[in-house]
């Protein structure tokens, strides 16, 4: 009998079949965490039957024949995938039926006068640009008119054939949509898709009255989990762009205020784009950050390190600092507690977790239960984060990696926005109904 294999085997199945009953960060669907038991039940077998019998046959026919499967799989999975690939690759180029046509208003990427051919922002690009603010939401949020049309730039991946003349264009268009007139500009690195979030760019316009100009340009078409290869192509893109925006800024009697957005890949890639934290800060004028739900990992310990003392995180916004009289952080971070995507890293395989250390008190959203075994804790989290964010339009939920419900509160305290008295509440309402209406158009 080969002891050490049953062992193991039967130990280890037996472990991760117990903990796929347990709580997690996020709930799963009860035919995933059935699927995740009956895995673990069938390891267990398997790896019995090898002990005892070695599956009942002659060891080098059982190789031989794995072998065989193995490569068929191998094969098999690589035209899949490619397969897959180009399809998502394919929707990410698809417009909306809704957004087909481009916005006609002078200060957004691809009117008449652009530079830009509308039909390369992609999918993401075309739902960021005409998810723009208007005129009249202004002033029913804050009760005064708008001082400015909001200015939003979107360059696509397909939009130029390299990074710098996609960088380019994005310039091209700052400087026809008046951007640098603009009080404040924002960059916001998009995640994998190119999806750039409306919503922390919304809170801006209307709080600052349509006074802000906002540019992403992207550099992908697929989903974040695939275009992690992706972010020193990112990065790249980022860095380019705000060295160009540091050289027009120079030349300008009156500098608007720069600041950066990013979240979730977003965040990853525009950390890694200026990895010195508070000197690549200085060097790019960058006025003040936010990063929300920034993946988990070595380069997010760091950074987090780097920038430690000028820094806040917060979960929510009742933690948001009481900040009078003191001096305002130039860098902040939104994550939550209980989010698997920043939890999410290798290392927890091998060692416990802060956050699951045994008596001290749970973040929020973190089961009590909850508890560590190595290897299978680390699993958990990897299939917790493709749960992490299931959304549902206007329903904000602060919790996993679904931010929208922070936002208003969270945006206006990073950058120093202007919110007094009932304001923060409308525009609670508005980013809601913003939304519902934006799927109701997607929908149809």
């Amino acid at each position: 009998m080969r002891k050490f294999p049953l062992l193991a085997g039967v130990v280890t199945g037996a472990a991760a079949g117990y903990l796929a009953s347990k709580p997690s960060l996020m709930p799963w669907p009860t035919q995933v965490r059935a699927a995740v038991i009956g895995a673990c039940a069938v390891k267990v077998g398997v790896t019995t039957a090898w002990a005892v019998g070695g599956f009942w046959l002659p060891r080098p026919r059982v190789l031989a024949g794995l072998a065989g499967v193995g490569v068929v799989a191998g094969v098999g999975g690589t035209l899949a995938a490619r397969k897959v690939l180009a399809g998502l690759a394919t929707k990410g180029r698809t417009m909306d039926t809704a957004f087909a046509q481009e916005p006609m208003s002078a200060h957004l990427s691809t009117a008449t006068s652009s530079w830009l051919d509308y039909r390369t922002v992609g999918r993401e690009g075309a739902r960021f640009l005409h998810s723009v603010v208007s005129a009249e939401d202004i002033e029913q949020v804050t009760g005064q008119p708008a001082v400015a049309e909001p200015v939003r730039v979107f360059v696509g991946v397909a939009s130029a054939p390299t990074v710098q003349a996609r960088v380019d264009i994005a310039m091209a268009e700052l400087e026809r949509t008046g951007a640098f007139e603009r009080s404040t500009l924002i960059v916001e690195a998009p995640a994998g898709t190119g999806y750039a979030n409306p919503t922390p760019i919304s809170v801006v316009e209307v709080l600052l009255r349509g006074d802000v100009a906002t540019v992403a340009v992207s550099y992908g078409l697929l989903p974040s989990f695939l275009s992690l290869g992706k972010v020193p192509l990112a990065a790249q893109t980022q860095a380019a762009l705000l060295a160009a925006l540091r050289a027009k800024l120079a030349t300008l009697p009156r500098r608007p205020r720069l600041l950066v957005y990013g979240e979730s890949l977003g965040a990853r890639v525009l950390q890694t784009a200026i990895p010195a934290g508070f000197p690549d800060l200085d060097i790019n004028g960058i006025d003040g950050a936010l990063w929300v739900g920034t993946p988990g990992g070595k380069l997010s310990d760091v950074f987090h390190a780097e920038v430690s003392s000028s820094s806040v995180t917060v979960d929510r916004p009742e933690q948001l600092p009481d900040l009078t009289g003191k001096p305002r952080p130039r860098v902040w971070f939104l994550e939550h507690d209980g989010d698997p995507i920043v939890h999410n890293r290798p290392r927890i395989a091998v060692q416990r977790p802060a956050w699951l250390t045994p008596g001290e008190p749970r973040g929020r959203n973190v089961p009590p239960k909850m508890s560590w075994v190595p290897g299978i804790t680390w699993l958990q989290v990897l299939i917790d984060t493709f749960f992490a964010s299931n959304v549902k339009p206007g329903l904000f939920e602060s919790r996993g990696h679904d931010y929208r419900a922070d936002l208003g509160a969270v945006v206006t305290a990073a950058y120093d926005l202007p919110a007094g008295g009932d304001i923060p509440a409308r525009l609670e309402e508005f980013l809601r109904k913003a939304e519902v209406a934006r799927a109701a158009q997607l929908g149809a």
